[in-house]
């Protein structure tokens, strides 16, 4: 396939507001929308300004909104797109704008400051170690598969649409707290925490994190929901909590 294709890639302007430019471009079999940024850059655009490092899928640097839905630039195939029509490139609305494709993520790594880190048992085996069985190992094996791209954290309402970064960490971070939390060598507790200050309430499960996860996290039911039943089981249920006073 080798033809043209419009490409409507969103630029800001001095004053912090932006539009959309128009760019036709040559587009050939193979290649990825990366690719055809990388292109308008080359030829028609030298200060269009766009984050990415790996091109493989693996950095997480390259994450924008492709026809309205997030997605790696280095992964989403033209073949997948319909080039009839001006496919749209615009930045990640869940976080400030720095020019152009380039969000500020910052926000998510001081989050991530914020939550009780890995606190260990004693070990357990004479030459200071730990043993685990492999089923707990199995289990958080899958939230380490995270490259940290952002998309899950962009595409929930919480953060997206109603702005609550002040009151939510979002599903990556519950997908980190899920991994230390599941861990049986970790002795933290963050269930109060997942309730008062990560707001693990404001999820409502529809999985839309999970949709866009490029690397097929199941976020909501191996991780977000696990966190729920917790926070429920410690807070809500009657059962529970007569057994805890009678302890």
């Amino acid at each position: 396939m080798i033809g043209e294709a419009t490409f409507k890639i969103w630029r800001t302007h001095p004053g912090g507001d932006g539009t959309f430019q128009t760019f036709h471009t040559t587009v050939s079999e193979g290649m990825v929308v990366l690719d055809v940024v990388h292109r308008i850059q080359a030829e028609q655009a030298p200060d269009l300004a766009v984050r990415w490092n790996c091109k493989a899928g693996k950095c997480g640097s390259c994450s924008a909104e492709i026809n309205g839905n997030p997605r790696l630039m280095c992964m989403t195939r033209l073949d997948d797109l319909n080039l009839w029509e001006p496919v749209t490139v615009e930045p990640m609305r869940a976080f400030p704008s720095v020019k152009d494709l380039v969000t500020d993520v910052s926000w998510n790594f001081r989050v991530k400051k914020e939550i009780t880190k890995f606190t260990p048992r004693t070990p357990d085996a004479p030459d200071g170690t730990w043993r685990m069985a492999q089923r707990d190992a199995d289990r958080v094996q899958e939230f380490r598969k995270c490259i940290e791209c952002f998309l899950c954290q962009d595409v929930c309402h919480v953060l997206r649409d109603h702005g609550k970064h002040d009151e939510f960490i979002g599903p990556r971070f519950f997908v980190y707290t899920a991994n230390l939390e599941m861990n049986p060598l970790d002795t933290a507790d963050r269930v109060p925490d997942l309730k008062e200050r990560y707001g693990i309430g404001y999820c409502n499960i529809t999985k839309c994190c999970t949709k866009v996860c490029p690397e097929h996290i199941h976020i909501t039911d191996n991780a977000i929901i696990p966190l729920k039943e917790r926070v429920v089981t410690r807070y809500y249920d009657p059962v529970s909590r007569l057994l805890r006073v009678f302890r």
